[in-house]
């Protein structure tokens, strides 16, 4: 029974005379280079990114052909040359995540100063938080390449990966690191199915019909094949379109070849986060005691996009692998040491091999966005004979030789030798290079990760109203913060800039509070003013002694404590709806153990807090609310903590006016006996919170 089927995990199994790996961009180049010299009636380009600027050379990084280097002036001198020849380039419309590694103006480098035979567009079809993720090139729709590999900038390296490399430079003359990536050319009838997919989403792009024309024979003499008469498996990825329902090939031939593994698999990928992939895996491994597992991916993720998408996710997929497989399984990077320079070989390619039965090339990523959000295509061999066995099982070890800086044939005499495909990761060696394990560290959780993981690596398109409200639910901490920290910043500003610090004095509340003054409605009055004077973060001593001074010590003590109280309460209920991760987020991650304490210690707390000046009534009431402190510790907390100051600043309040009127002796050691009793209340409190931190 054939493994790859039609409809399931592949879209199409079509025969190709010919079908040659190119292990990394040196040789892609210079395979579509030599196609593309032979080139009759058309070239069609599909990728994630072309840039005009790509130095499309071999591994000397010098044409001999006579036509210019770089990718635009070689298509345009091209077409000059060839009065049939048309050009096609499909470039995805990329979202400004992305700007900073694209091209400026690729409709004036691509479309504009180039022939009108070399037409340029820019894919703008597929669904929001899609991406046009194919990397397919058709020569006369007789040769095709697939894989993981665009033609554009900071991507050649040749297969030795030398830590310097004079040709390995960027447009601007900066040096980038070595860089790894596989490409599959075919021809014959898998070409011609590749050229109806490339020209199908040309179509959908642009307008039109797909009409392909195979014509002559474009495969360059100077590129070996490694399979001869083998059928090829096509597997796509496509988001579900307005009319068309979405393609999920490409996942189910992970999940398929996966299942069919024996002894060993061999990946490498950019991503991994699927978290289906990676429970499949897992439980593979863990039916097999002797299958080996060996994943070579980047050693860290380069932008601060991926960072915070693919590197949490990556973290919890190993985990869940190597919680099955122990020391049956490898995450590991290419090291590269050389001439005392130090650096790692980005890994970019999609590449996968299981046994020596299967092969898979091709530009699906092992994350979520792969699986269903963009267009993938991916090519698969399934071995039907020793022949092709034994060229899988040698694609392998020229991939895993080439990072572990030995030959294909060392590296089988290792697994002859060992029979441990684990065992030859972990020991192959030389010229500098070494496969070295990963280590990402603890996942950054964060409620900001999330929503960014979510926008970056979708399981499917997104919704623009289900984004929204994920956003508002995920954010919401975040902007209540960011709304209280906006509005205390407001008043700060206000009493410093504005008339509201000379509107809101004691003398004007005074004059208020003696408005009302023998009223039956007095305390109705007073209640309010502490509310609003709460609002705008007022001196609360201030306010007590005023209404003492007004009202007398025994009514202040009764209007001032219900003032106080109602405050506290407003402010409490205020904070209980903001929540804690708005607190978090105002204070920062480092104070969530502290509040945790606050708020296990409840009543405690609160009264420590009001026997000392440790923060504004105000600000100490919302964080009482937020931190989630019992609503019954807070309410008797504030009674118990607040009583004696109420009554000592009370009894100053009405000594004070009494003294302004008529000093006296007694009424200034009253005075004076009240601030030693408050100062003497705060170092006993301290001291007996210390006491307390330290038995804890």
């Amino acid at each position: 029974m054939n493994f790859l089927r039609p409809n399931h995990n592949v879209w199409r199994i079509e025969r190709a005379a010919r079908a040659a790996v190119l292990i990394d961009a040196a040789a892609f180049f210079a395979a579509v280079r030599g196609a593309c010299l032979k080139a009759e009636r058309s070239i069609l380009v599909v990728g994630w990114d072309i840039d005009s600027r790509t130095q499309l050379v071999g591994d000397d990084g010098n044409p001999l052909d006579g036509f210019s280097s770089g990718f635009a002036d070689f298509l345009s001198e091209l077409v000059r040359t060839r009065p049939q020849l048309r050009v096609h380039l499909l470039l995805w419309d990329y979202s400004l995540l992305y700007a900073g590694e694209r091209e400026l103006l690729p409709r004036l480098s691509l479309g504009w100063r180039t022939p009108e035979r070399v037409t340029l567009c820019i894919d703008d079809s597929v669904p929001f938080g899609s991406s046009q993720h194919q990397k397919i090139v058709v020569v006369d729709d007789a040769v095709a390449f697939s894989g993981g590999l665009d033609l554009t900038i900071r991507r050649w390296d040749t297969t030795s990966h030398s830590a310097l490399n004079s040709h390995r430079v960027d447009p601007s003359g900066h040096p980038y690191r070595p860089f790894h990536d596989v490409q599959m050319m075919v021809d014959g009838d898998a070409a011609q199915a590749l050229a109806l997919l490339a020209r199908e989403r040309w179509c959908r792009a642009y307008g039109g019909k797909p009409l392909i024309e195979p014509h002559g024979e474009p495969w360059p003499e100077e590129v070996r094949a490694d399979f001869t008469e083998v059928e090829v498996g096509i597997a796509r990825t496509q988001p579900r379109y307005d009319t068309e329902d979405a393609i999920r090939e490409a996942e189910t031939l992970f999940i398929d070849s996966i299942d069919l593994a024996e002894r060993e698999i061999y990946i490498e990928n950019q991503f991994l986060s699927s978290p289906l992939i990676a429970d499949r895996l897992a439980d593979r491994v863990a039916r097999r005691p002797e299958l080996e597992v060996v994943i070579v991916a980047p050693r860290t993720h380069d932008s601060w996009v991926e960072r915070h998408t693919m590197l949490n996710g990556r973290i919890r997929f190993w985990r869940r692998v190597s919680a099955a497989g122990g020391n049956r399984v490898r995450l590991l990077y290419p090291a590269v040491e050389q001439g005392g320079r130090t650096t790692d070989t980005m890994i970019h390619s999609k590449i996968m091999v299981v046994d020596d039965r299967f092969l898979r090339v091709g530009s699906a990523n092992i994350n979520n966005r792969s699986m269903g959000a963009d267009t993938e295509c991916d090519l698969a061999i399934e071995a039907r004979n020793d022949h092709e066995r034994a060229a899988i099982r040698e694609i392998r070890n020229r991939l895993l030789g080439e990072h572990c800086g030995v030959s294909a044939a060392d590296v089988a005499a290792c697994l002859a030798r060992d029979g441990s495909l684990v065992r030859a990761a972990d020991h192959l060696g030389a010229n500098g290079h070494k496969l070295r394990p990963i280590e990402d560290g603890e996942p950054r959780e964060s409620g900001l990760s999330d929503v960014i993981e979510r926008i970056a690596d979708p399981p499917r398109p997104i919704r623009p109203a289900r984004l929204a409200r994920h956003l508002l639910a995920r954010l919401r901490p975040l902007l209540v913060a960011l709304a209280c920290g906006l509005l205390v910043l407001g008043i700060a500003l206000a009493w410093r800039y504005t008339p509201l610090s000379s509107f809101v004095t004691a003398d004007n509340v005074r004059a208020v509070l003696k408005s009302a003054r023998g009223e039956a409605w007095a305390i109705v009055i007073v209640v309010l003013v502490f509310v609003l004077a709460g609002a705008i973060v007022f001196p609360l001593n201030v306010l007590i002694l005023t209404t003492a001074a007004v009202f007398g010590p025994w009514l202040g003590i009764l209007y001032g404590g219900a003032g106080t109280l109602s405050s506290g309460l407003v402010m409490y209920f205020i904070g209980s709806r903001l929540g804690r991760e708005a607190l978090y987020r105002m204070l920062g991650e480092r104070w969530r153990h502290g509040i945790e304490g606050v708020r296990k210690r409840g009543l405690l707390a609160v009264v420590t807090f009001r026997l000392l000046p440790i923060a504004p009534f105000t600000l100490v009431n919302l964080a009482a609310g937020a931190s989630g402190i019992r609503f019954v510790d807070f309410l008797v907390g504030t009674l118990i903590g607040m009583l004696p100051g109420l009554v000592l600043l009370s009894v100053m309040g009405d000594r004070i006016i009494r003294i302004l009127a008529e000093p006296s002796a007694g009424d200034i050691a009253i005075v004076v006996l009240c601030v030693a009793i408050l100062i003497g209340l705060a170092i006993a409190a301290q001291a007996f919170l210390g006491r307390r931190g330290d038995r804890a």
